[in-house]
């Protein structure tokens, strides 16, 4: 059942409210039965993200009241509350799936109000799966809970449909690519200064940042300021056959993240025949042998593996191929059965 809120993932409460607050709020349409032809909810949106938070988890307890089922999966912090509000009102066992902490998107510069929701929601599921030991390790050692309760389940990628995308390029440079959010978890800033050092080294290469983001201005003062304005292009924020292409594209791909939980576009750039050069501080980073990994703070480190992959087309080709073949071998269907075994895990107790 699909119920209507506001809440939109991978955004601070600051950036919910500034969001909100350039929209016409009573332009939103109302929220749409919850429970078929049989419940209206009749509450408001509201503009706040913490209360947004609050309103969604009270539409669940009323679900949890009507309906009858067996397990109740909450995902995030944003659907915490609810899930706790859902085994509160039915009995029934909870499991959290962290795919990210608020230590991954504000360092340690934390959200209190965040993190105390994060914490309360570990403490009350039955079960924690995360999408790496990555954030595994981050769950026991920042949020204090016990190992036996946290288990890994790696994220994989859909398999791929060998549709033709078009590659053409339109120009002569190697392009190397950045794609995801423009936040401090990503860091792109990173990639600029390795775009820099190989710059410096090569002219013969193209820079793009597909993506937006509260750092997106400051990311563009960056590059007017090293003047490589002439070879760094930012798309703005791209989506479906859009993403595609400029994978296709790409003969580099370059995932700089300072915290990333997993990390499923470089294995979609593996997918479309793009080598890639990950952080280490990465939980994709556990499960790819055949991607060139560095710190997230070593652009000298990025710089030449960047260098490399566009210069040494031998090293290019065994990255490609192998990766392509490695990739082939991640799927959904893996990661679900291991869901399903926590779930008669928690049921079989």
């Amino acid at each position: 059942m699909e119920i209507g809120s506001n809440i939109i993932p991978y955004v601070s409460p600051e950036e919910f409210t500034r969001i909100h607050s350039q929209k016409d709020l009573d332009k939103i349409s109302k929220i749409s039965d919850v429970f078929a032809n049989s419940y209206e909810f009749k509450g408001g949106y509201g503009t706040n993200l913490l209360e947004e938070v609050s309103r969604y988890a009270l539409i669940a307890s009323a679900l949890a009241t009507a309906k009858n089922f067996d397990i109740i999966h909450a995902h995030d912090w944003l659907t915490y509350p609810a899930g706790i509000a859902a085994k509160y009102v039915s009995g029934k066992p909870l499991v959290i799936h962290v795919h990210a902490t608020e230590f991954d998107r504000s360092g340690e510069h934390v959200n209190p109000q965040v993190y105390e929701i994060e914490r309360k929601g570990m403490e009350e599921a039955d079960k924690i799966i995360t999408v790496s030991n990555f954030t595994r390790n981050i769950v026991i050692e920042k949020y204090g809970i016990p190992e036996d309760k946290v288990v890994t389940v790696y994220n994989a990628v859909e398999p791929s449909e060998k549709k033709e995308v078009d590659n053409s390029k339109f120009v002569p440079e190697k392009i190397v690519t950045f794609l995801g959010r423009i936040t401090f978890q990503k860091g792109p800033d990173y990639f600029i200064e390795a775009a820099r050092l190989v710059l410096e080294r090569d002219d013969n290469v193209r820079f793009v940042m597909a993506g937006s983001g509260d750092l997106m201005e400051k990311m563009i003062r960056r590059v007017a300021q090293l003047r490589i304005g002439h070879k760094f292009h930012f798309t703005g924020f791209l989506q479906g056959e859009n993403v595609d292409r400029m994978l296709a594209m790409s003969d580099v791909f370059v995932m700089p993240s300072v915290s990333e939980p997993f990390g499923i576009v470089p294995l979609e750039a593996m997918r479309s025949n793009v080598p890639v050069v990950i952080s280490k501080q990465s939980g994709v980073s556990e499960v790819l042998k055949h991607a060139l990994k560095v710190d997230f703070w070593d652009v000298n480190g990025m710089a030449d593996a960047i260098y490399g992959l566009t210069h040494y087309p031998g090293l290019q080709k065994m990255f490609t191929k192998y990766g392509q073949d490695e990739v082939e071998s991640i799927k959904w269907e893996h990661s679900g059965l291991k869901v399903k075994e926590v779930y008669e895990e928690i049921l079989s107790r």
